[in-house]
């Protein structure tokens, strides 16, 4: 009762918050205030005589300074493949954002829920709710990223029927059959935006002898990336970009027309046309069945690369469904399972 009591009065107080802690961005929601925060999850050090560091700066100020710093400032990214890759760093980067979402004047330390890929193991699974608590949460939950992206997305996840979504984040892909509010079966691919980076990458290398920066590659992700050949009716189909020559040394600039970047991309989407027809194949009849009637929903920033959901239908024979603002899906079913954490119960870690 004394317990129940508190909760009421620090929740009256609380500015709870749900968190997309992603490889490449993350997403805060807000209770009653929606999506308030997405920035890239990138932190910029400097290390002084005595070895060390402070945080410069976090998200997209960060992010405007890789490539371009002297030798003791380093922008680094905390995350790897969705887990913690240094703890210290993302506990600084995850305050830092959660302060600005706040603000300077808030009394009690948030109730928190965070998004986890399916295939996180229980030492990652601690080691995120430690960093969340250390960052200034209260209370910690854990939802796994194909449960709230189907939340996001709005679907009703506990009915007893079959709902399939595959989220294609920075670091993964999550792809997911759910009922009754729990995964029925799931896989987890090591890939996402930032392997789609480093492909552009590579293939400018190979193939034109031009070294280029991840920004300058997901540039070209965003501006002229497909995922299958375009209509007749596509513009920008061409953009000049700059790198080092990797025969003369010297600064170039060159012209990638969209061909280019989607041939680039062709072993990224392949495999992840695979474990979607893999995921499908151990599917059972009766889940399938509810799958052929409601098609596959498509969450996650990576859902944003142009014509994804056409080869995905073309490779299953399947309706694809790109949910709205894809990129901000997991935030807001997260926040959505922070308004029922006592009727999710077991579902939340």
């Amino acid at each position: 009762m004394a317990r129940s009591f508190l909760d009421g009065v620090l929740g009256a107080f609380s500015q709870d918050m749900a968190i997309d802690l992603g490889t490449a961005s993350t997403a805060i929601h807000v209770r009653r205030r929606g999506v308030v925060c997405r920035e890239p999850s990138v932190v910029a050090l400097y290390s002084d005589h005595n070895g060390d560091r402070r945080v410069l700066a976090v998200g997209q100020e960060a992010r405007a300074m890789l490539g371009r710093t002297p030798p003791d400032v380093e922008v680094v990214r905390p995350l790897r493949d969705g887990v913690i890759a240094d703890f210290e760093v993302t506990e600084a980067m995850l305050r830092m954002f959660m302060h600005q979402c706040m603000g300077p004047n808030h009394v009690v330390r948030p109730r928190t829920v965070l998004s986890i890929p399916t295939s996180t193991i229980d030492v990652e699974r601690r080691a995120i709710r430690e960093c969340a608590e250390a960052a200034g949460s209260r209370e910690v939950h854990l939802v796994e990223e194909p449960l709230a992206a189907a939340l996001g997305a709005g679907l009703d996840v506990s009915e007893a029927a079959g709902n399939m979504v595959i989220d294609v984040g920075g670091g993964t892909t999550e792809i997911a059959v759910i009922s009754m509010g729990r995964i029925a079966n799931h896989a987890t691919l090591k890939v996402g935006g930032d392997q789609m980076d480093e492909a552009i990458v590579r293939y400018l290398r190979d193939a034109r002898g031009l070294l280029v920066g991840p920004v300058t590659a997901e540039e070209l992700k965003i501006h002229l990336g497909a995922a299958a050949p375009a209509g007749r009716r596509d513009g920008n189909t061409a953009m000049d970009v700059r790198g080092r020559d990797l025969v003369t040394g010297y600064p170039r600039a060159l012209r990638v027309h969209q061909d280019e970047v989607r041939e680039a991309l062709s072993g990224i989407v392949q495999l992840i046309v695979d474990c979607l027809l893999a995921t499908l194949d151990k599917t059972s009849p009766e889940l399938a069945a509810d799958i052929v009637d409601k098609g596959i929903v498509m969450t996650g920033g990576g859902a944003q690369l142009r014509r994804l959901d056409r080869a995905l239908g073309q490779a299953t024979g399947l309706p694809i469904i790109v949910v709205d603002d894809p990129a901000s899906a997991v935030a807001r079913g997260a926040g959505m399972a922070l308004d029922h954490i006592e009727v999710l119960g077991a579902a939340l870690a």
